[in-house]
């Protein structure tokens, strides 16, 4: 019992709406759609059962004072006078079947399922009970023969009564007005909250696509506080946020300009010194220096970032011919397959140096290179294969962190200070994308780089 409970709820939970416009206007709906059937529960169990009852009473009284009229005066001029008024005034067709014997007694029709569920009996049965009330005769009554009428026949004591009467007697407008006043108001309703919400919701939506644009590098120059109260007060949060951070980033890369100039003059004139210099140990020095050059722009790199470049609309397959094409003439063997017009919303150069420094860590280690690109629901993917020595399964989130170098598998005679793979990633997420290592089917190492479109 426990589990059907849990599969049920599963069900109506995948059963709901996922947004948040979805969601509050569900909370609307549901007490409105409670609240009409309630009203509609109690007005047909109340006034529409009152009204019917009352019109089956008078109707009943109609043609019981007919009978009575006969039964006081005889005659066929008296019937036909008699007839020819009560229908007049009743707005009904009455007959006389002479001699006649009613066959059956009793009701042919049905409720319907409304009159059913809500009241638990019909208007029929209504108009049967006040007809056995106030004639106390056998009396059939017939609701099927037609849509516009009913046919009630009634046994007299020199014949069969028979009487044919609009359903309109039997049925108050109010009713109607009723369900149409429910259905009117509520559609009414629904629509101005469906407004009003859909309000709310856009400044939520725009809010979160501010951040998401933000968090892609992108400059949100037009953005704006609005919806409710506690819509505003995040996105006065998120402006604050998105300032601070502006002003640190700027900071830093003020700060790492002028530390860029102050570490690059002492280097320059140590391998000016060293250029004139003669003797045993001078060849090392000099290496040193270029080691330590080295790793002084790759710590530059690596703070400074990308954050300055702008980002635009890019031609990715491009990008990828261009770094297929530096690797060649390098002597690399690389095979490239993109698909056609992979356009992407990136920073172009830090994109290109991002590429270049993946395919160019699979050249250094591996003899052959494959580049594949296209694009995936709604992303494109990049995948970089190789067939090198690879990186042990353990090791793959390691590489990412900063200054972190396998040697086991990587040459250090080759390799840079640690900063590559990190700067990648890191490029890669201020796109909104993910970078991740694989195992590839060449043997070696798969690079896979998802980016948003």
């Amino acid at each position: 019992m426990a589990g059907l409970s849990r599969g049920l709820l599963r069900l109506i939970k995948a059963r709901l709406p996922k947004g948040l416009l979805g969601r509050s206007l569900l909370i609307l709906v549901t007490p409105l759609v409670l609240l009409q059937l309630v009203s509609a529960y109690v007005f047909y169990g109340t006034h529409w059962d009152m009204v019917t009852r009352r019109l089956s009473t008078g109707l009943a009284g109609d043609i019981g004072t007919v009978a009575d009229l006969l039964r006081l005066y005889p005659g066929r001029a008296n019937r036909e006078a008699i007839f020819t008024t009560a229908g007049w005034r009743m707005g009904a067709e009455f007959g006389l079947e002479e001699g006649g014997i009613l066959k059956r007694t009793g009701m042919l029709g049905a409720a319907s399922p409304l009159e059913t569920l809500l009241t638990g009996y019909s208007l029929e049965a209504n108009l049967m009970g006040a007809m056995a009330e106030r004639l106390g005769r056998p009396v059939f009554i017939d609701t099927v023969h037609s849509e516009r009428s009913i046919l009630i026949n009634v046994q007299l004591r020199d014949g069969v009564l028979t009487v044919r009467v609009s359903r309109k007697r039997l049925y108050s407008p109010t009713t109607t007005i009723f369900v149409l006043w429910m259905v009117g108001t509520s559609m009414l309703l629904f629509g101005i909250a469906t407004l009003f919400m859909r309000n709310q919701v856009r400044a939520v939506r725009r809010l979160a696509a501010a951040a998401d644009s933000f968090g892609k590098g992108l400059d949100v120059p037009n953005f704006r506080a609005e919806g409710a109260a506690e819509v505003r007060q995040a996105a006065a949060a998120f402006t604050l946020m998105r300032d601070r951070l502006k002003r640190q980033v700027a900071q830093r890369t003020e700060m790492l300009a002028g530390v860029s100039h102050d570490l690059r003059t002492p280097l320059t004139r140590m391998k000016l010194q060293l250029a004139m210099m003669e003797g045993e140990g001078v060849a090392d020095l000099a290496e040193d220096v270029a080691d330590m050059e080295r790793m002084v722009e790759g710590y530059l790199a690596f703070a400074r970032g990308e954050g300055t470049e702008k980002a635009e609309h890019t031609d990715l397959v491009a990008l990828l011919e261009d770094v297929a094409a530096k690797l060649r003439r390098e002597g690399a063997a690389v095979d490239l397959h993109c698909e056609e017009e992979i356009s992407l919303l990136c920073r172009p150069h830090a994109m290109a140096r991002t590429l270049m420094n993946l395919a160019g860590n699979a050249v250094r280690y591996a003899r052959h290179v494959a580049i594949r690109a296209g694009r995936r629901a709604d992303g494109v993917e990049v995948i970089i294969d190789d067939d090198g020595p690879g990186i042990p399964a353990d090791k793959r989130e390691e590489v990412f962190k900063a200054f972190v170098r396998l040697e086991s598998s990587r040459n250090p005679q080759t390799g840079g200070v640690g900063l590559g793979l990190t700067i990648a990633r890191d490029l890669v997420r201020s796109h909104g994308g993910e970078l991740a290592l694989e195992d590839s089917p060449l043997g070696g190492l798969r690079v896979r780089l998802r980016l948003p479109l």
